[in-house]
């Protein structure tokens, strides 16, 4: 996705202005461009991650996060994701976003975000992001919420995301990681 696009989509959405809170579900309305496509002429794979940053991205700044996070010196990162095709969009179709929180864990939040066509979901996605300190480490969970006035108690991540996120992590920074094909 090039730099057009993202700041065309920035300064439609979020000119909107409208407020929200970070527990609703946030629906953007999109269209697939020329240059969404791959060769087989649907959207690239690599295309609905792009994606699905900017709306979550939307998703901060319209629950007024963003702003607070800035003020603190924190930024977004994805631990880990997974999405699921089940149909492909074509060039010049019309198509939502929908982004939802499902919950927090004492290190993370978990996110659902879906591609809808008239209703009819063709894609999904899972999330598990982290929240990082400009000068390095992990931001408590907890902590987060103190700073945007969300208890993470309240909105607990369903134990299936947790099994997910065990079975697709990677060891920490401090530890080896070998890639070693056996």
């Amino acid at each position: 996705m090039g730099p057009r696009r993202l700041l065309r989509l920035l300064q439609v959405s979020l000119a909107r202005g409208e407020q929200m809170d970070l527990h609703d579900v946030l629906r953007v309305r999109r269209r697939v461009w020329p240059g969404d496509l791959d060769e087989l002429r649907h959207v690239n794979n690599g295309v609905y991650l792009s994606m699905l940053d900017l709306a979550r991205y939307e998703l901060l700044k319209r629950s007024g996060v963003w702003r607070r996070m800035q003020q603190a010196r924190l930024y977004p990162v994805v631990a880990a994701q997974t999405i699921a095709y089940r149909k492909s969009l074509r060039l010049g179709q019309r198509f939502g976003i929908e982004t939802r929180v499902l919950g927090y864990d004492a290190r993370a939040v978990y996110l659902e975000q879906r591609f809808v066509v008239h209703g009819e979901i063709y894609a999904r996605a899972h999330i598990q992001g982290r929240f990082l300190r400009r000068g390095g480490g992990v931001v408590p969970m907890v902590e987060v919420g103190e700073l945007v006035g969300i208890d993470i108690h309240a909105h607990p991540a369903p134990e299936w995301l947790h099994e997910w996120a065990r079975a697709v992590a990677l060891p920490s920074t401090r530890k080896p990681a070998p890639s070693d094909w056996g």
